[in-house]
């Protein structure tokens, strides 16, 4: 097998699922759509802050009947309008006069080698939770510091004046008892809910507190609305927009060719680079030429070009829930059409009135991308000649060669066209964010595999799966003897709902989740150094849109016996 680079990034804490509490959203989907609303209400209302929190509640009433959601939501509502509400005035105040504080139930009790003193925790940065990143890049943009929740130290930073906004993790329980003073002292606070109910060992939506650490108004693309800019991109795959981009098909294999690339699919790389070609033009424009549509088409070419080829390789009869191509036309007819889109995406590049440089690039990066692809195919390809059990660590070196390189030219494009002058330290980000973002994508893949019983692809292919990888580094026994055909390859009958049990047994699909969440959050660091703001927001954000899949899981028990105990001192958020 191909030799490939075999590391992984610094392991961050699994999340812990627990049942949800009834007054928070239990679905990714209804988070999202509250969100959304949310800032939709305020763009609409224009609702000033600071307000007290009587009015608040009022506004979150008014909303709930609105979107028609259940009135138990309607704290968790209230935290989402008050944070829109504050948004622009935290991106005007710079990090150096804003505060960051977290809790102390984020580190990880049983380890956590930190002391405490009167000012709250002190960091020892031993890497077991978030606390260390989340502090280390917010005292780097110059930010304050403080993991401590009540402390008293947070009201007299307030009354010095030195601190002009806070952003603040806390449970709802916390929130609703700080409200007051942040009301009070007009200080511009956004809040980010914690994960579970308990006041230890806890976890935070990462990508939502690293967007607010980094909210500055230097970011021209914090209003854009990444929804609606993916239905755009969506708009150019009908039969009469790629009509007029790429002039009428000719014989039938143009048309099988335009009917597979207007056909199902998530179109994240198209997306990706209209969303890189927005954040780094540097004009604010909302218009796209017919280049950039056509660069777009491109990628999505190159994309639909590997799934047909990748189709045939692993032998899959479905996809999108439909026959492969293969399946309905014949490998030959499958093979011809996946060259010709190949064909096509390069056409399209050269069809463009972008400069010769930026052609030459693109052309450039485009095939270097057709190149690690092949090379990540086929080491995965030589497993399957020559099966055995593969490491996790071996499984991932696999994703990172034929997951990445799909991310990265789609970034690489949208980045060329807005900027006729090369970078090489943007391209090094944009490879280490794409390498990470790829990565995550294909665990989350395999995780599908539990969800969709009637599917189990990977098990059903004998294909290199992290749960798989997992399992057998955790296996013993009869339970070893079940995985052995597998790995392998063996075409005896599988058992896949007794397999899918087997992990879950193993909880390999809990480490699975983990290393979801560690490249998630390795893609957002990757984006550390990068100087464009814009850019840097953006590609945070992507994440966000792309892996929506964090449920917020309840508030923390601690404070709820508290809160029947009467106010005595200030406590912030």
């Amino acid at each position: 097998m191909q030799s490939i680079p075999l590391t992984l990034p610094r392991p961050v804490p699994i999340q812990r699922l627990r049942p949800p509490k009834k007054n928070v959203p239990q679905t990714p989907a209804e988070r999202t759509a509250i969100l959304h609303a949310a800032r939709k209400y305020v763009a609409e209302f224009n609702p000033v802050p600071p307000m007290p929190a009587d009015e608040l509640k009022t506004h979150a009433d008014k909303l709930i009947a609105q979107i028609d959601c259940s009135a138990v939501y309607r704290d968790y509502v209230g935290v989402l309008i008050n944070n829109e509400m504050w948004r622009e005035t935290l991106a005007a105040v710079p990090f150096e006069r804003r505060l960051l504080l977290l809790p102390k139930c984020l580190r990880i009790e049983s380890k956590c080698p930190a002391p405490f003193d009167e000012f709250g925790l002190l960091c020892k940065q031993c890497g077991l939770c978030s606390i260390q990143d989340l502090q280390n890049e917010a005292e780097r943009l110059g930010y304050a510091v403080l993991v401590a929740e009540g402390s008293a130290i947070v009201m007299s930073l307030i009354q010095t004046g030195k601190i002009e906004a806070i952003v603040g993790v806390s449970c709802l329980s916390v929130l609703e008892r700080a409200f007051p003073y942040m009301e009070a002292a007009a200080i511009p606070g956004v809040a980010v809910p914690l994960l579970q109910d308990d006041c230890i060992d806890t976890n935070v939506d990462l990508d939502w507190v690293w967007d607010y650490i980094h909210l500055t108004s230097d970011d021209k693309t914090r209003r854009m609305d990444l929804g609606s800019l993916r239905d755009e991109v969506d708009s150019w795959f009908t039969a009469e927009s790629l009509h007029s981009l790429m002039g009428p098909p000719e014989g039938d294999a143009e048309t099988i060719a335009r009917e597979w690339l207007r056909g199902s699919g998530k179109r994240w790389r198209p997306f990706l680079t209209i969303s890189t070609f927005q954040a780094s033009r540097s004009d604010s424009g909302t218009s796209f030429s017919d280049d950039l549509r056509k660069i777009a088409v491109a990628v999505e070419c190159f994309h639909k070009a590997s799934l047909v080829h990748d189709d045939i390789e692993d032998s899959d009869l479905e996809r999108y829930g439909e026959k492969t191509l293969h399946e309905q036309y014949g490998i030959p007819v499958a093979l011809n059409v996946g060259d010709l889109l190949i064909g096509e995406g390069y056409r399209l590049i050269a069809a463009t009135r972008f400069s010769g440089e930026q052609k030459s690039r693109m052309v450039l990066a485009a095939a270097q991308s057709q190149r690690e692809l092949c090379r990540g195919q086929g080491a995965e390809l030589s497993w399957a000649r020559q099966p055995k059990p593969l490491t996790t660590l071996e499984v991932v070196g696999i994703f990172r060669g034929k997951t990445a390189p799909a991310f990265q030219v789609a970034l690489q494009l949208g980045a060329i066209c807005a900027s006729a002058e090369p970078c090489d330290e943007l391209d090094e980000t944009l490879r280490a964010y794409s390498e990470a973002l790829g990565i995550a994508y294909q665990i989350r893949d395999d995780l599908a595999d539990l969800d969709a019983q009637e599917q189990a692809k990977d098990i059903k292919g004998l294909r290199p799966s992290i749960l798989l990888s997992i399992a057998l580094e955790r296996a013993q026994g009869e339970q070893r003897t079940l995985l052995h055909p597998l790995c392998q390859r063996s075409t005896a009958p599988l058992d896949t709902q007794k397999i899918q049990a087997l992990y879950l047994e193993l909880k390999a699909d809990e480490k699975a989740r983990g290393l979801l969440e560690t490249y998630k959050e390795e893609a957002i660091r990757s984006l550390r150094d990068l100087d464009n703001a814009s850019l840097k927001a953006l590609l945070r954000r992507v994440i966000g849109k792309i892996f929506n899949d964090t449920e917020i899981k309840g508030w923390c028990a601690e404070f709820e016996q508290k809160n029947k105990q009467p106010q005595t001192a200030p406590v912030a958020a």
